[in-house]
């Protein structure tokens, strides 16, 4: 098989695959998680649920808490990474074409500009919360092989794709294969990593709020 050979079946049936998995496996963990359930409350009730629940996904989400430097660093850090990968992934025009193909809508790109200032913050923010994680002797202690293997998943697309666009080091075939392998390596992963959050965090969050707003408890 040679370049141009592996580059389809990247893009025809090792999509599909990767694509499939990340569908079926995210919807039974997701489908897991809100089945669960818990038992009902016998107690009065002395707060909303909803109120509660929207509360605590506003606060986590959009409200910076108080923390010490190390605290403030990591979430800073963090917020620039997520809001990085954000916007390459949907305001890249070539990925718009891509969800327009599949999805048959799209929307308006951002500049070019835009886009690489996004990867480049992006990607330097993973790489300092890496140096980070490894520094701290606590974070250390605390990381098992999931964590680093979920960063270098979450970071090879990023990477693969910002020397795509500027055809760094490799010709154009070698970095598109590259780069679609790295993503289809990131989808088969998620629903079995903690790179689940991406949906779960959202159920959580509303979840622990619901509870404190039942029992009337301002989180």
């Amino acid at each position: 098989m040679d370049a141009q050979e592996l580059l389809i079946w990247v893009r025809g049936t090792g999509l599909q695959i990767a694509a499939a998995v990340f569908v079926l496996g995210m919807s039974y963990r997701m489908l897991h998680l809100l089945l669960i359930g818990r038992k009902k409350s016998l107690a009065e009730a002395r707060g909303s649920e909803w109120a509660g629940g929207l509360r605590t996904m506003w606060q986590r989400n959009f409200v910076l808490p108080r923390l010490s430097p190390r605290g403030r660093f990591t979430f800073v850090a963090g917020y620039v990474f997520h809001l990085g990968f954000f916007v390459t992934l949907f305001f890249l025009s070539q990925h718009i074409a891509l969800f327009r193909a599949v999805f048959g809508f799209g929307w308006p790109a951002l500049p070019r500009g835009a886009i690489d200032i996004s990867a480049v913050l992006a990607l330097a923010a993973m790489v300092a919360l890496l140096a980070h994680r490894l520094v701290d002797p606590v974070k250390r202690l605390l990381s098992d092989y999931q964590d680093y293997l979920t960063w270098a998943l979450s970071f090879l697309p990023l990477l693969t794709g910002f020397m795509l666009l500027r055809e760094i080091a490799f010709e154009y075939v070698t970095l598109l294969t590259l780069h679609i392998a790295s993503v289809e390596l990131l989808l088969i992963a998620a629903p079995f990593t903690n790179l689940a959050h991406m949906f779960s965090t959202f159920i959580s969050r509303w979840y622990n709020g619901a509870v404190m707003g039942f029992k009337g408890i301002q989180t």
